[in-house]
């Protein structure tokens, strides 16, 4: 009887789900796509303007879709089909591939319609992001939902630390070869995410239409397990930010020129591919929620080490800790979130998480700058890092049902 009841179990290896193996291959293509396409529209724009304050404009016009759409991406996540917007935002992600190209190869070298093309495509990034996070847990048992997070996260990192990469070199073949490469990966992200079977939903909640838009924010500030995770992670990348420092470090501080430069911004990236492989081998079951207090220490530590620093290798060893690190705290957060959140406000709750992970990027950057302008560069960071310990004590202390959190696979 037990050994029925054992071969009769969910799997824990999210890749044994076939819907979710199809769904992380689309993930994966259109994740390496959009890197491909960021770092090539980075060279197209300074290549017209010869002005670095275009390539500040590139990135803010990205994320400002994402801001201002937070009230109905959400919304529309979690009264329709998640599957079809993923399919009809790389539609239109496909198209603003297609579009840069012409306007890369094209003899006019305006660049008011590249702005417009990358705003379109964060529409598009806007709407697709909560989908995608949302659809997981319909792909998945719960008991198999902490692998899919850390399996989605290693895609994420592979994709960021060499897409950008790869995106270069395709653009010094040519912007054909750019472009013309992230846009086949669309369409292949398109053929997979083809393959995933539509997913029974629970059926959606007569509500308001205020009340619908406002779903998700209610949820989390009502919810202490998920306002608890989603504000630690505000508050300590906000406090803990350190990557905009990052030149200066190798300019001034270390002495280490641009290559030194390109290894400390792969070292986060590295730590925590390195640790989302170990999570999908070795899940954590236990004190979850002490891990992630732990975790966002550590990564505060680990940021007053490399403010102090003026060695090479211990620098990037701690910016690879601060990698390492944020990946364990990302890793239970994301599946908390989704396991604690009923299906008919998934969509909206993720919407309101990306937005506060995205802010708290941006404005920790921000911090960063005006406090160094201010103290110094060495002061601003050390500060910053030692925020970070202390907002992961005061949460641990005002949050207690998520710091006993044991399992995450029975979260809800």
């Amino acid at each position: 009887m037990h050994s029925d009841t054992a071969a009769s179990a969910p799997s824990p290896n999210a890749f044994s789900h076939r819907p979710f193996l199809f769904y992380w291959l689309s993930r994966v293509l259109g994740t390496f796509a959009v890197q491909i396409v960021s770092v090539s529209v980075g060279w197209t724009v300074y290549a017209i303007t010869r002005d670095p304050l275009s390539l500040g404009i590139v990135g803010l016009v990205q994320f400002l879709p994402s801001l201002a759409l937070v009230m109905f991406t959400g919304t529309v996540a979690d009264k329709y089909s998640r599957r079809r917007i993923m399919a009809l935002c790389l539609m239109v992600e496909l198209a603003c591939a297609l579009a840069l190209l012409v306007l890369a190869t094209g003899a006019d070298a305006a660049v008011w319609p590249i702005y417009v093309t990358l705003a379109v495509l964060g529409v598009a990034r806007a709407f697709f992001a909560p989908a995608m996070q949302a659809l997981v847990p319909n792909l998945v048992p719960p008991v198999a939902l902490a692998n899919a997070v850390s399996l989605n996260t290693a895609s994420w990192q592979i994709a960021t630390i060499t897409g950008p990469v790869a995106g270069g070199l395709l653009y010094g073949l040519s912007p054909e070869a750019a472009y013309g490469t992230a846009a086949f990966m669309f369409v292949a992200a398109m053929v997979c995410l083809a393959a995933v079977p539509k997913q029974p939903r629970s059926a959606p909640r007569e509500e308001s239409t205020w009340d619908a838009f406002n779903a998700g924010f209610r949820y989390v500030f009502s919810t202490p397990i998920v306002l608890g995770a989603i504000s630690l992670d505000l508050f300590a990348v906000l406090l803990g930010g350190a990557v905009a420092m990052m030149p200066v470090y190798a300019t001034d501080i270390l002495a280490i020129g641009p290559t030194g430069l390109g290894l400390m911004r792969a070292a986060p990236g590295v730590g925590a591919l390195v640790v989302a492989g170990l999570l999908a081998l070795r899940p954590i079951t236990s004190h979850a929620g002490l891990w992630m207090f732990l975790a966002v220490a550590a990564f505060g530590l680990a940021t007053i080490v490399f403010g102090l620093s003026t060695t090479p290798a211990l620098s990037i060893a701690m910016l690879a800790a601060m990698g390492a690190t944020d990946m364990v705290s990302v890793y239970v957060r994301e599946t908390l979130i989704q396991l604690a959140t009923p299906d008919d406000v998934r969509g909206r709750v993720n919407a309101v998480n990306m937005v506060f992970v995205g802010a708290s990027n941006e404005l920790g950057e921000f911090r960063a700058g005006v406090m160094a302008a201010l103290i110094g560069v060495v002061p601003a960071v050390v500060i910053g890092g030692a925020g970070t310990v202390a907002v992961s004590a005061l949460w641990a202390r005002w949050f207690p049902a998520l710091r006993t959190v044991q399992r995450l696979d029975r979260i809800g």
